[in-house]
């Protein structure tokens, strides 16, 4: 109950913050994105005990970190470098995480796991494709990066095939909004500027941990 309820707090403090986000009022970003993430650790360690409770809170944690450090990027490129490695970390304990999850079905649809491989390779090599030639200093950094979230992504559709329904498709969405929010974040930093690009990295970026975590929350619960 008290879980839920922090995750309806959630869903309402993201609608205001991404409302004052998208009419571009300056000043709240770096009061109110810190307090976001805080709200989902809080929902998960008043859940019920299971047992990778302990990885999804590391890696909302480290999003957090993340969530900090990249208020300051205007600062200098060091602190969007820092920013990376934190939710560099936080997607690779999202791999951890998935990978402990229980299968509880069986996938006999090789047809749908192939296409599925080729949808993420496709998006891996058009993102690299796209990216690599105004990376300048950072190819090694953001390559690094996309394996990380392209696995990421990867592990939540493979478990995906197996996990329990409805949880499966929070996770596996959850895990497609958050490619969908870093690329929206590459595409704008390196290709060419996005109008409301802010607003579409969070709003995409809140729904995907969001999503992520009640699925894990449902996948996990004893009810």
């Amino acid at each position: 109950m008290q879980s839920s309820l922090l995750l309806k707090t959630y869903i309402g403090f993201a609608i205001i913050y991404l409302g004052i986000q998208f009419l571009n009022i300056e000043g709240f970003d770096f009061y109110m994105k810190p307090v976001l993430l805080p709200i989902l650790l809080a929902a998960v360690v008043v859940s019920d005990n299971f047992p990778s409770k302990k990885i999804l809170l590391t890696a909302l944690t480290f999003s957090w970190i993340g969530d900090i450090i990249l208020l300051f990027t205007d600062r200098g490129e060091l602190y969007f470098i820092f920013g990376l490695v934190a939710f560099l970390v936080s997607h690779l304990v999202y791999i951890i995480l998935f990978s402990k999850q229980q299968n509880t079905r069986t996938n006999d649809n090789k047809v749908l796991f192939w296409v599925g491989v080729l949808v993420i390779i496709v998006y891996f090599i058009f993102m690299i494709d796209t990216l690599f030639p105004k990376l300048g200093p950072l190819k090694i950094p953001v390559l690094v990066y996309a394996i990380v979230i392209t696995t990421m992504l990867f592990f939540a559709f493979k478990g995906s095939l197996k996990w329990a329904i409805p949880a499966n498709n929070y996770i596996l969405i959850g895990a497609i909004v958050f490619v969908s929010s870093d690329s929206i974040l590459a595409f704008n930093k390196f290709y060419a500027p996005i109008e409301h690009a802010s607003f579409y990295i969070m709003a995409t970026y809140c729904l995907a941990q969001y999503l992520i975590v009640a699925g894990i929350l449902k996948l996990n619960s004893k009810i």
